[in-house]
């Protein structure tokens, strides 16, 4: 506004009230950012429109929390006082904000008294004028001398920076060099991976040969038994040949020939002899020559016969000593051979040796290589850890310089001390680079030399890693890279941390944001069984180029593949199981186990591959060819399947949602359903077995928390609008949410789904979580539990339970749980006026200590007392198969769950009314109304952290104990018949 259009003053006279309060008003933001109470009050004081009470209000009230909130609240208490307040106001806005108030009032601010309304006099509006001026003097000398102070840091601050700039330059020097000695100790560490790959390949040529000198001295010999063999063979041929020409050309000797000839030629002699008598003699010895005719005829004929015996006799001799003779030749030839074999074993034995000596000289060569290796390995290692630490300290200096320079000006500027800003639910990336360490020292750890095994073991690392193509930059250490594990899993295992384990606990709504699904808590082993290939290939818009099927329960089968696709060029196929998938992202490198991830997960791990992937992928065509033929059957809609407890109430939605209230079970069954991305498709879960009431959509885990966060802003503003309809709204809601969430070292159990498009939040309306609600949980993971027998009894409030645990111990089928005495103050119950409670069992000092460090204590029976509930107890009662009524609090529950007992608990809701109907019993054991109603607003709150569901008995449901013990009786009949839900315990 110009000086020419400004009028010289305002007379506050003459306008009204109404009329300088509205001009107050209208100016009132602009009056609460630019006034500071501190200097307008004296004036409004020595006016008396402000007392001291309110003068210590103004400044001394911890509801103003800041200056803008303090002048707010000056005016609306000069509101109260009329036309004098605001005249007041305007006056001091004149003396101490000239400029303000001709921006309010759209005139200049005037210096003659007779501009002033009166409510000061003349004396006293002179004496606080010259007191403003001089204060307002020192001020400025205050303002001239700290502006010479400021000169003066300025040019220390100059000569300073130039100082640090010299610095910068000897760092960017030294940055220089270690970036050249950097790329000089790649290089070498390039040239020893070549030197270690031309010996590995050596190795294993020196091991092939060796195999196939081994294999062919194998055949030499074999060949060489067999000629023996052979030879063997044809000598015996040759011998049964020789041996059978005798026996075929067989002649009689010459002497029995000759001796034969003798015998016939005397017998003709005779014969001739004998013709040759004469007639006497023939007369006078006819009988007497034929006599001795016949008995020579006879001693012939013998003779005859034993000659054929002797001579067969003979040659039966005659074949024993051919067949002897061919046998002493057969072992003759076998006993040459058998020395042939030994001499060429020996021969054999040698060569080994000789071998063997060659192969130790060259395993001592190699041992001595690898130990100069692995020294000028470590030599190169401290070279680099110490520029590494000279240029870490020289970061350091600078950087410390700065932190001077600005701390210095901190403390010079008049900003008031704030909360310090700190990260929250960080994690050390540094524990995840195990799988990294591990493959790089693998490879030069060793001082042995590598086994033809261990050598095919390198290769096949070596080809995994060329596959991975991990490009090795001069400044990318291992701490660049986060592996995320599945643990995911651990079972669910590669775990690990998917990882497992490895763990965040804050979950971002950003798109490229990692869902804590597959960050895992602790490293889980990675369930990969059976022939897996890895195919790599450029991942761009990669959903586009493969559509996926399946879900945690079957797993997830590729389904599509876009022809012409960089996944179809590469060999990705239908019907085979994704088990991993491995990209980078920020340069971070991140590994993604899919293999018990449901159908949501997978499609957005998919989905964050923006450049080159590696596919971890396993042949399951059968399972695959099952999965298409229930989803044409209609039998499944997905490969999804599990079962979450619903934690906030959920009315029915335009899109044909489910209406679901807090405390339900559903069995999700499709993640990714059709035509919606922001939905589930689950079915109500029936109380008694495990069938389905209806199906329907639901809201997903992110929209689901978005809906938790809305209810529970609604619930604060109802809070806070009335006390009394806060306290009515508080009492009907109570159970229209549970909160819980997740700790700092706990792991989300389900999937938290990613805001795909950030339009679609701004277009709806709905304003996104803030990242402290982020572990806010809609849904948690729950298992079904079936109890084979009676489940104990846990009645709450604790001081109702007390009151009743004897009536419902006297009931058939229920017994008191007894606690167990302890030995260190037997003497003292020995002698004690009361008898003790506890049953025959003692323990002693040693077993409690060892049964309370194995939380097989359940609870102490009190302060000062020398007994215990021990898990111990309730199993011997339940061995009865009755149930066990237990004295303890909530406290025990998570102890028996880890037992796997699964007690029923039942809380009686408790009001003004209902506690007067308990008035008598509460007399009797010297307790008070009011102590039962606060244990059971105590105890009401703790139910939701528990990982069960419960049972609510209102107080309108019982007028007395009698009918408070039917309905319990009726309640127990009917708990003990339902599934038991427990979820995982996350606090």
């Amino acid at each position: 506004m110009a000086g020419e259009s400004v009028p010289e003053g305002l007379d506050l006279k003459e306008k009204g009230e109404e009329e300088l309060w509205e001009l107050i008003n209208d100016n009132r933001h602009r009056i609460s950012l630019g006034v500071r109470p501190c200097i307008v009050i004296p004036y409004l004081r020595q006016a008396r429109v402000l007392t001291e009470m309110d003068e210590d209000e103004i400044l001394s009230s911890h509801n103003l929390t800041n200056r803008s909130m303090r002048t707010s609240h000056m005016m609306d208490i000069l509101r109260t006082q009329g036309r004098n307040g605001a005249v007041a106001l305007l006056e001091s806005l004149m003396i101490h904000y000239p400029t303000l108030y001709t921006q309010v009032t759209g005139c200049k601010p005037s210096s003659e008294p007779s501009r002033f309304s009166g409510l000061i006099k003349y004396s006293e509006l002179t004496e606080y004028l010259i007191r403003a001026v001089t204060a307002m003097q020192n001020e400025l000398q205050e303002a001239r001398s700290e502006n010479g102070k400021m000169n003066a840091r300025c040019a220390s601050l100059e000569s300073e920076i130039q100082l640090v700039v010299e610095r910068e330059e000897n760092s960017r020097r030294l940055q220089a060099e270690y970036e050249r000695l950097q790329r000089h100790v790649s290089t070498l560490q390039r040239e020893v991976t070549n030197l270690k790959d031309e010996k590995c390949d050596l190795y294993m040529r020196y091991t092939a040969a060796i195999e196939e000198k081994s294999a062919m001295n194998i055949r030499l010999h074999d060949l060489n038994l067999q000629t023996y063999q052979l030879q063997t063979e044809l000598q015996k041929a040759q011998t049964e040949n020789v041996f059978q020409k005798r026996r075929s050309l067989r002649c009689v000797p010459l002497a029995e020939t000759s001796q034969l000839q003798q015998e016939v030629r005397t017998l003709r002699f005779q014969l001739t002899q004998i013709e040759k008598l004469n007639p006497v003699q023939q007369a006078i010895l006819p009988h007497d020559v034929i006599d001795s005719q016949a008995e020579l005829g006879e001693k012939l004929r013998c003779s005859r016969e034993e000659n054929e015996k002797l001579h067969k006799e003979k040659q039966d001799l005659l074949d024993q000593s051919e067949s002897l003779t061919v046998q002493v030749h057969q072992l003759t030839l076998d006993c040459n051979m058998h020395q042939k074999k030994s001499t060429v074993i020996q021969n054999q034995m040698r060569e080994l040796q000789t071998e063997r000596d060659q192969a130790f000289l060259s395993r001592n060569e190699a041992q001595i290589q690898i130990a100069s290796i692995l020294a000028e390995k470590d030599t190169l290692r401290s070279q680099i850890m110490e520029l590494k630490k000279a240029f870490s300290l020289q970061d350091k200096d600078r950087q410390s310089s700065d932190v001077r320079g600005i701390a210095c000006k901190c403390d010079d500027s008049p900003i008031p001390n704030r909360r310090k800003l700190c990260r929250m639910d960080a994690v050390n990336p540094s524990s995840q680079n195990c799988f990294y360490s591990k493959c790089d020292n693998s490879m030069a750890s060793s001082e042995e030399p590598p086994s033809p095994q261990s050598l095919h073991i390198r290769k096949g690392a070596l080809h995994e890693e060329n596959s991975l193509e991990t490009v090795e930059t001069d400044d990318l250490s291992l701490d660049d890279f986060v592996i995320l594990r599945n643990v995911l899993n651990e079972g669910k295992e590669t775990s690990t941390q998917f990882v497992p384990g490895r763990t965040k606990s804050i979950y971002s709504l950003d798109k490229n944001s990692v869902p804590p699904f597959l960050v895992r808590s602790r490293p889980k082993a990675i369930r990969i069984s059976g022939r897996v290939v890895t195919i790599s290939f450029k991942g761009d818009a990669l959903p586009s180029q493969i559509v996926v099927a399946g879900g945690n329960k079957t797993g997830v089968f590729v389904h599509q593949v876009t022809e012409g696709s960089a996944a179809h060029t590469a060999g990705v196929s239908h019907g085979a199981q994704i088990v991993e998938v491995k990209y980078q992202q920020n340069q971070k490198a991140i590994r993604v186990v899919l293999e018990d991830s449901t159908l949501e997960e997978a499609m957005w791990a998919l989905g964050q591959v923006t450049d080159f992937c590696h596919l971890s992928l396993r042949p399951r065509q059968d399972d695959y060819e099952a999965l298409l033929q229930q989803l044409q059957n209609d039998k499944m809609s997905s490969g999804d399947s599990f079962y979450v407890r619903v934690n906030v109430t959920i009315p029915a939605g335009p899109k044909g949602t489910m209406a679901v209230s807090c405390n339900d079970i559903l069995h999700v069954t499709n993640t990714r359903p059709a035509n919606t991305d922001d939905s589930w498709y689950a079915s109500q879960v029936d109380a008694y077995k495990l069938l389905a009431h209806q199906s329907r959509l639901v809201p997903n885990y992110y929209r689901a928390q978005r809906l938790l966060i809305r209810a529970i802003e609604e619930m604060n503003f109802q809070t806070r609008k009335s006390e009394k309809e806060g306290h009515v709204v508080a009492q009907n809601t109570r159970k229209a949410v549970r909160i819980v969430s997740t700790c700092q070292q706990g792991r989300n159990p389900l999937w938290v789904s990613v805001e795909n498009e950030k339009s679609k939040s701004t277009e709806s309306g709905e304003t996104s979580a803030p990242r402290s609600c982020m572990t806010l949980m809609p849904y948690t993971l729950v298992t079904p539990h079936f109890p084979p027998i009676c489940r104990p009894v846990l009645l709450l409030p604790s001081i109702l339970g007390r009151i009743l645990e004897n009536k419902v111990a006297s009931w058939q089928g229920f017994e008191l749980c007894e606690p167990v005495h302890n030995s260190r103050l037997s003497v003292f119950c020995a002698y004690s006026a009361q008898p003790s409670s506890c049953n025959s069992e003692m323990l002693s000092p040693s077993d409690h200590s060892g049964r309370l460090n194995k939380s097989q204590v359940l609870e102490e029976c009190g302060q000062g007392s020398n007994c215990c509930y021990t898990l111990q107890s309730v199993e011997k009662v339940m061995k009865k198969g009755i149930h066990c009524v237990l004295p303890l609090g909530l406290d025990c529950v998570r102890r028996l769950h880890r037992a796997e007992i699964f007690p029923i608990i039942i809380f009686f809701c408790q009001s003004a009314s209902s506690a007067r109907k308990l008035r008598s019993k509460l007399h009797r054991h010297s307790l008070s109304e009011e102590q039962l109603l606060v244990c059971s607003k105590s105890e009401e709150p703790l139910l939701d952290k528990l990982p069960c569901l419960y049972h609510k008995v209102a107080p309108d449901l019982w007028c007395d104990q009698n009918s408070l013990l039917t309905k319990l009786r009726s309640v127990l009949s009917v708990e003990q018949r339902k599934i038991v839900w427990v979820e995982p315990d996350l606090w």
